[in-house]
């Protein structure tokens, strides 16, 4: 079982910046992607990063925007989030994809998820 724990979530406000880490208790050799989720929202495809490759992509609500990236040195997955708007406020996931098929945009696809962090954007 590979765990994941999300940091770095807080409160800002628009037009301000965070960084979300997602550390794995082993070696991420998968995709790894960042998902979030607003109350009564379903949970919704962010970004994430290929486990060959390191190719990124993106929702293009935040496309230029958020920025992924992978330390394997840390096991760390990082989302470095600019130009905040309130429209990006909810707790945001990340989860590694595994071995099995699908598209890395569907939850569905992700076999272990972390607990959540929580971002918030003030106007």
């Amino acid at each position: 079982q590979v765990q994941l724990v999300e940091s770095g979530g807080g409160l800002v406000q628009a037009g301000g910046s965070l960084r979300l880490s997602c550390a794995a208790s082993t070696v991420t050799i998968y995709t790894v992607g960042w998902f979030r989720q607003a109350p009564g929202k379903e949970r919704a495809f962010v970004a994430a990063i290929t486990g060959s490759g390191n190719v990124p992509y993106y929702t293009d609500s935040v496309k230029g925007r958020f920025t992924i990236s992978r330390d394997n040195a840390k096991n760390t997955v990082y989302l470095q989030m600019n130009s905040l708007k309130p429209e990006d406020t909810a707790v945001y996931y990340c989860a590694t994809k595994g071995p099995r098929p699908g598209a890395l945009g569907s939850v569905r696809a992700y076999d272990y998820w972390g607990q959540g962090t929580q971002v918030t954007v003030s106007s």
